[in-house]
């Protein structure tokens, strides 16, 4: 189990920095992705164990995590977690968590108030979390400089104007309530629909499915691509079968339908995937061969250079990937 890890990439003018909350066994395997099969995990264990499956519990690892990106000069966070002791009823793991993701910030040497964006790709749980902190009985932004970028579609399905997520759990009223409600009221929540610019180097892109108002973040510098795909991904089978999705899906078919389209044009332009979940390298290239998708290399941080001189690489060598 990881509770602390930070490392860098550069990605042209852009660094990418990783903070990482928790890894570690999750949840079943078919429970995770009911499209898939137990031998379509055993036949890739090799290189799912032990950073994306644990064979011995049949369990799929999952990392907590939040990406930084410094960019044109600001600095800009992505699914900033779970947050801490916060009521979770029915979601055991995030219920009263206590995590250490602002020290994980702030040993990768970011602070609080020097955070310009904040972007949830989607408002579940653990994608919202640090949005705010506890602050005189109630909840105020964490970051207090930032302007919050949220999805139109998912502030209106799981904001009040929706009875929060049509009521059908108490956990939904309490996450917009205690993580987005709250930026609404300082004035720094920013709604956006179908795209948004950043910066020169970044764009929103809605991809929805996982939750009515998913997106993705797409990072162009130089002559390198990257595509943040939030919960797009849960684990790299479903880059290998895009048919399948998570259990946590509003909508299956269309989560499905947006992930190929993501993954197609990640292959086409050879982006780097950076899901939201990974843990190991937590980063991939994808490549379409005969009609299929494979796995290319994944990332590997700066910290991983040997030689100080060869500035730090983009991508290391891939396993060998079956996708039977």
């Amino acid at each position: 189990m990881i509770n602390e890890n930070v490392w860098r990439l550069v990605l042209g003018d852009v660094e990418v920095i990783r903070v990482v909350d928790w890894q570690g066994p999750y949840i079943p395997s078919l429970d995770l992705l009911p499209g898939s099969t137990s031998e379509l995990w055993k036949a890739n264990e090799a290189w799912l164990a032990p950073d994306h499956w644990d064979p011995e519990t049949d369990r799929a690892v999952v990392a907590l995590q939040s990406w930084v990106l410094r960019s044109g000069g600001r600095t800009v966070v992505i699914d900033p977690g779970v947050g801490n002791g916060r009521e979770r009823p029915g979601a055991p793991r995030f219920h009263h968590w206590q995590g250490d993701f602002l020290g994980g910030l702030e040993r990768a040497g970011v602070r609080r108030e020097d955070v310009d964006v904040v972007v949830n790709t989607h408002l579940h749980a653990d994608h919202v979390g640090w949005n705010t902190t506890a602050a005189d009985g109630g909840w105020a932004p964490t970051f207090p400089n930032a302007q919050y970028l949220v999805p139109a579609a998912d502030d209106a399905h799981f904001g009040p104007e929706n009875g929060y997520a049509n009521g059908l759990r108490e956990v939904d009223r309490l996450i917009y309530e205690d993580s987005v409600a709250p930026i609404h009221r300082s004035g720094q929540a920013v709604r956006w629909d179908g795209a948004h610019r950043i910066d020169k180097n970044l764009t929103l892109e809605s991809a929805p499915g996982h939750t009515p108002g998913s997106s993705v973040l797409r990072l162009t510098s130089g002559s390198d691509r990257a595509v943040f795909v939030g919960d797009l991904v849960h684990n790299p089978l479903q880059l290998l079968r895009p048919d399948c999705s998570s259990c946590l899906c509003h909508d299956p078919v269309r989560a499905a339908a947006s992930r190929m389209r993501i993954l197609e044009r990640a292959a086409s332009e050879k982006e780097l995937v950076v899901p939201a979940h990974f843990g190991g390298a937590g980063a991939v290239e994808v490549r379409k061969e005969h009609g299929r998708f494979t796995l290319g290399a994944w990332a590997r941080p700066a910290a991983a250079v040997a030689d100080p001189d060869s500035g730090p690489p983009r991508t290391a060598a891939a396993p060998r990937t079956s996708s039977n």
